[in-house]
């Protein structure tokens, strides 16, 4: 049986749960997948810091090269995570006609078409399950399950940092800040949580997805982004009074005309359906292909075991290629060359919005809120008018019908320019996903 010799570039907390899968599990490797996998090197800039593994000290190194330049390597897993110099360690290690196994959403996003076309002139895989939902089938799905699909949506709870804070808020009716101080403490956040909670983390992997299921390039930059830091408790109870809970979304959509909608952002949906029962740390993602109809993938998207998971997967999938000598070149790899689909400008997107007013309670403040709704052709689709809380002031919901959303900007700000107005007024989009489903022609 041959030895497929794997190098290991950084090994943080996923890196240590790799090394105890291909350590652990060696035997039953072997004898269920047919399969001798050694790894061969580990490169990382701290290797005394104790992992809880039992490993040979031989095989430890702080100089990536002895990883990325070492003839025996076969498959080289990347798991240092962002931009630099992880892109460089990656694009280095294709060039050197190593196969390439990552978890990195940020280089994926950011530089996907690059690297796999480099893979391609190279003759080499690259691999990238663990990118999106941890230990979820998400990518494997997109490139062979659901290859013969016109996928028309897909929306995603994919960052489970989010997730959890929301879901804390919901079931305990917590603030945010306190939501997030938990999360911090039980490690499901990081003491620097921006990229999680303003949701860069979940705009990197609607990216990948996106480019998967339309074969094209989407750029992170080019996405609307929102984060759940501005969610309140009030929003929360609100929601859950007209029969939705808030989860942040990623979502990609096809629309008429060959025109691909994205944008990550807090959304309401409905309590009964399958992704708001989807709760802490967990990751779901709900796709709707013209021949499979609606389908949702579910699971752990985080953590040492279920990410290392996923990317010993793929360095089983890689290895087998190896062995069986299989032209890379004709294996399900992605290429993001299609150009017939073009990206719909946010401001031109349509959806329903849920809108929270506070307003000095007077006579006519609603008709002056209604008339700024209608002047720019947004139908109310109903009010609720909350007591009056201390002072004067009252809150005020609205539901509105679908409204494009330059429109609901303009006069989102309008509003707030009004006197009676006591304070910032907060809009969240409204997705009741049925009817994508009951739109949807299957093949």
């Amino acid at each position: 049986m041959k030895n497929i010799n794997v190098g290991l570039i950084g090994w943080g907390t996923v890196g240590t749960g790799v090394a105890k899968i291909l350590l652990n599990q060696n035997k039953f490797i072997r004898d269920h997948e047919r399969l001798s996998l050694r790894l061969c090197k580990i490169a990382d800039l701290d290797i005394t810091m104790p992992r809880g593994i039992d490993i040979d000290k031989s095989i430890l190194t702080t100089d990536v090269n002895d990883v990325i330049n070492n003839p025996e390597i076969d498959i080289v897993v990347e798991l240092i995570g962002g931009l630099k110099p992880a892109s460089n360690f990656i694009f280095s290690a294709l060039k050197a006609g190593k196969h390439v196994v990552t978890a990195n959403k940020a280089v994926l996003a950011a530089h996907g078409k690059e690297l796999f076309q480099t893979a391609k002139d190279n003759k080499v895989l690259v691999k990238f399950e663990a990118s999106v939902g941890g230990c979820i089938p998400i990518i494997n799905s997109l490139l062979e399950g659901m290859a013969a699909n016109n996928v028309h949506a897909i929306y995603g709870i994919v960052n489970g940092t989010c997730n959890y804070i929301l879901t804390q808020m919901t079931q305990r009716g917590i603030d945010f800040d306190v939501a997030l101080k938990e999360a911090q403490a039980k490690g499901y956040a990081e003491a620097k949580p921006d990229t999680d909670i303003k949701g860069i983390d979940a705009a990197n992997k609607i990216v990948i997805l996106t480019s998967l299921a339309y074969g094209t390039e989407i750029k992170l930059d080019e996405i609307y982004i929102e984060g759940v830091t501005e969610i309140t408790q009030n929003d929360i109870q609100y929601a859950r009074e007209l029969g939705y809970q808030i989860k942040l979304l990623a979502i990609a959509k096809l629309l008429d005309g060959n025109k691909i909608q994205v944008r990550v952002h807090p959304t309401m949906i409905p309590e009964d359906t399958m992704l708001a029962s989807v709760e802490g740390v967990f990751n779901a993602i709900y796709v709707l292909g013209n021949a499979t109809g609606a389908t949702m993938f579910y699971g752990r998207g985080a953590g040492q075991m279920p990410a290392a998971s996923a990317v010993v997967g793929d360095i089983i999938d890689v290895a087998k290629n190896i062995i069986a000598g299989t032209d890379p070149y004709l294996l399900p790899q992605p290429t993001l060359e299609n150009t017939s689909y073009s990206l719909k400008p946010m401001d031109e997107c349509e959806t329903r919005y849920y809108i929270r007013l506070q307003v000095l309670d007077k006579p006519g403040v609603l008709a002056k809120i209604a008339g700024i709704l209608g002047q720019y052709n947004i139908s109310i689709a109903s009010v609720i008018q909350k007591e009056r809380r201390a002072g004067e002031s009252v809150t005020i919901i609205m539901m509105t019908h679908e409204a494009i959303e330059k429109n609901m900007q303009s006069a989102i700000q309008e509003i707030n320019a009004l006197p009676v107005i006591t304070e910032k007024s907060m809009m969240i989009r409204v997705e009741n996903m049925d009817g994508d489903e009951a739109s949807l022609a299957i093949v």
